[in-house]
């Protein structure tokens, strides 16, 4: 074990991108920690809830293990987390997927399915548009699979736009007063499957330098 690397705690939900997390993880050169353990989670210095799949099994998951108080109450606590695809969705009061099961309830938004024409899930590469003002997130290509997604941004946090037969919220964040890095970033896309823009978004939020950085 490399004590040297950031480490990140990765939130086990039983039905996780944990392979392509990883595999971001260390190309960007941080020590990834799958966990179980609530206490683990909640105390952890960078904590990450992945996802795929269905948002009533992975809620039940969470539950089961304890892992929803613990994002929970450390997201309360502005301590840095990060929410990937149904990650994201799963911070939220709730989702159309799951009609009855509730989110983790951090966020008052309900997840609703794409009310558009076009073939679901959305599959592919969208321009990402970030909020106006200084953001982490920049202005380039992400990669999406989803067929649920947030309409509007909650009050207090940043938003970036992206459209697939409307607007919907592709990532989140929020900031503590006088801090230049969000302690929660929320991503609607898939950062480990984004290519160098994603690696760089997820570089800079755990505070390394990013290959644009480089020479």
């Amino acid at each position: 074990m490399n004590s040297c690397k950031p480490r990140l705690h990765v939130a086990a939900t039983g039905a996780a991108n944990l392979a392509s997390v990883g595999a971001m993880c260390k190309r960007a050169g941080v020590e990834a920690i799958v966990t179980s353990d609530p206490e683990a989670l909640y105390s952890a210095e960078k904590a990450l809830l992945p996802g795929v799949g269905a948002f009533g099994a992975a809620m039940s998951a969470l539950r089961a293990k304890g892992l929803d108080k613990a994002l929970l109450a450390r997201a309360k606590e502005g301590k840095p987390t990060m929410g990937i695809c149904l990650g994201m969705q799963m911070l939220c009061a709730g989702s159309e997927e799951s009609p009855g099961v509730p989110g983790i309830g951090l966020l008052s938004s309900k997840v609703g399915r794409f009310r558009v024409e076009l073939p679901l899930p959305q599959l592919g590469w969208n321009r990402v548009s970030p909020a106006l003002g200084p953001t982490l997130l920049k202005a380039g290509w992400a990669y999406f699979a989803n067929s649920y997604r947030v309409k509007d941004c909650p009050l207090g946090l940043k938003a970036a736009e992206s459209s697939y037969g409307e607007n919907f919220v592709a990532a989140l964040e929020a900031y503590k007063e006088g801090e230049a890095l969000p302690f929660l970033l929320l991503c609607q896309f898939h950062p480990e499957l984004s290519g160098p823009w994603g690696l760089d978004l997820f570089r800079r939020w755990m505070g390394l330098e990013t290959l644009e950085a480089r020479p």
